[in-house]
């Protein structure tokens, strides 16, 4: 048995030493952009966990929602009871469109919400900032994504994270992105009849 753990110990002491020699050349930084897009559900959970990180670490950062309308959500609650003074959020969407029925008004809601998202990732001083559910925006064809890449190829400051999610991400943003995730759906229990609920969905 002490043969096994003194073999287990020397393998491990060689991944550590090429683990630590691959990181010493990760010396750069710099404000990444950021997309969780996919069928999959976690992409703006897990964007939300990157914001309060941010929180913690004293970070400014800030929220803006391009779809999401009126209904009241733990992070959103959470963020302005307790952190307003760190992190900005702004709910510019007024539902999905099937529940707006109302494309021009939509349109123009999104156009106010890029407006906004330009505002803080430019000059607010947020160091990261959420455009949560902007990728639905774009494939609906409410935002111009050539604008949008334009934009954060050339005024994004370079220490500033920009998060994108919502499904089907254009190619043109993931390719200029520096951190992509796709969620896969496996299981959802929406298919098995259940409704969405407080701290899992909202």
């Amino acid at each position: 048995m002490n043969e096994e753990f003194e073999r287990h110990k020397r393998k491990m002491a060689k991944k550590k030493a090429a683990r630590d020699k691959i990181m010493a050349t990760k010396t750069e930084a710099k404000g990444l952009i950021i997309i969780h897009t996919g069928k999959g559900k976690g992409k703006s959970s897990s964007a939300f966990g990157m914001v309060f990180r941010c929180i913690a670490h004293g970070i400014p950062c800030a929220v803006v929602q391009f779809i999401k309308g009126g209904m009241a959500t733990g992070e959103r609650d959470l963020i302005n009871l307790h952190f307003a003074e760190i992190c900005e959020f702004h709910t510019m969407g007024e539902g999905f469109t099937w529940e707006t029925q109302d494309k021009s008004r939509d349109i123009e809601m999104a156009a106010a919400a890029w407006n906004r998202a330009k505002e803080l990732i430019g000059g607010s001083g947020a160091r990261l900032v959420l455009l949560d559910e902007i990728n639905i925006a774009i494939r609906y064809g409410y935002l111009d994504v050539v604008e949008i890449r334009a934009f954060l190829l050339q005024q994004k400051p370079p220490d500033t994270h920009v998060i994108l999610t919502g499904r089907n991400a254009a190619e043109e943003l993931l390719e200029i992105a520096d951190l992509a995730t796709e969620m896969a759906l496996i299981k959802h229990p929406f298919r098995s009849g259940i409704k969405a609920q407080p701290g899992i969905e909202y």
